[in-house]
């Protein structure tokens, strides 16, 4: 635009930094963040039925037979997914107020774990929650005394819980129950049955966060927890500084990698968690972030694709080395197209 009056003259900048946004080579130069297909892990939820069950909370989503599973972890494999997270969706019948059901060697999860292990061997990590909440007919992650979660009683089970499923052949053990104590009490219980190399994934930051609400309807605990909460374990979202303390206290008692639950609305946790003390960060993208971005494309608000890589590109750029994500298997599949 021609400037006849001089009214700009010398007052255009120097600096321009929309030079490298102009072409596409130039920005993939400039570009400082990548999401990977290595990034990813997806959650798979198994039941005892022998057809496949569409979660009406979670569009695109099921609960699948063993067999399906395995057929998952195949598919994982063949698209470059390290690694696979099994959470069952426990029969009401198998549920108990002291949750046995989760030491039981030939219950749901185990029978998955040994099933895809025997399928795909060394090819994929298989990770396995520990936590009552599947297991327990009140719907609580750990045992109920008088009206609480009584922590140190629930310690001794979850480190039967890990021994089981390492038994079974699950690779990662990943504390998700916020009991205090119970990643050095499940390290040391994997060492003394010779489980040295099965590693611990903390859920070392998880809120009692409203995001989790289809999750559980996926694995049937909702109905059991009714309106109680988790307030008493999960972290308060309000805070911050907490979340560090729960960090450098799992990863003292020998957590191999730490994780912050959920993911977008804590993204400023996953940062403090990776710039201050620089240990491997993990974050789950939670079955309400997924649900928003899937029923927001069903009904023509977002674009799916661009909504999900989006999500996902931003817990990388806050310091994420991997992601927990329902959409696993599609942006595996998008990244291979790029």
């Amino acid at each position: 635009m021609a400037d006849p009056n001089g009214i700009f003259a010398g007052r255009f900048p120097s600096t321009r930094l929309r030079r490298s946004r102009r072409y596409e080579w130039s920005r993939n130069l400039a570009q400082e963040h990548r999401l990977s297909k290595h990034d990813l892990i997806w959650p798979l939820f198994v039941h005892d039925q022998s057809t496949a069950e569409p979660i009406a909370s979670m569009p695109g989503i099921f609960r699948w037979p063993i067999a399906d599973v395995v057929r998952q972890a195949q598919e994982a494999c063949s698209l470059g997914i390290p690694a696979i997270a099994i959470f069952p969706a426990t029969p009401p019948s198998h549920k108990t107020d002291d949750a046995r059901e989760a030491l039981n060697p030939e219950n749901l999860v185990c029978r998955c774990v040994r099933a895809v292990k025997k399928a795909v061997g060394d090819q994929l990590g298989v990770i396995c929650d520990v936590a009552l909440d599947p297991y327990s007919s009140h719907g609580h992650d750990g045992l109920v005394r008088n009206g609480d979660v009584a922590n140190d009683e629930t310690v001794v089970v979850l480190c039967q819980q890990a021994v089981v499923q390492a038994t079974a052949g699950c690779d990662i053990i990943a504390p998700s129950d916020m009991m205090d104590g119970r990643v050095g009490a499940i390290r040391q219980a994997l060492d003394a049955h010779g489980f040295q190399h099965v590693m611990i994934l903390a859920y070392a930051a998880k809120y009692a966060s409203a995001f989790y609400g289809p999750f559980r309807d996926a694995v049937g605990s909702a109905h059991s927890l009714g309106s109680a909460n988790k307030n008493s374990y999960q972290m308060n979202p309000a805070n911050g500084l907490e979340s560090l303390r729960e960090v450098i206290l799992d990863i003292d008692e020998g957590a191999d990698w730490v994780m912050v639950k959920p993911g977008l609305p804590y993204l400023d946790i996953v940062y403090r968690v990776k710039a201050s003390l620089g240990v491997p960060t993990f974050v789950y993208q939670v079955s309400g972030e997924y649900s928003m971005v899937a029923f927001a494309a069903q009904h023509g608000l977002i674009d799916r694709r661009r909504g999900a890589l989006e999500s996902l590109l931003a817990m990388k750029r806050a310091g994420a080395d991997g992601i927990l994500t329902y959409f696993a298997p599609e942006v595996a599949n998008w990244l291979a197209e790029a």
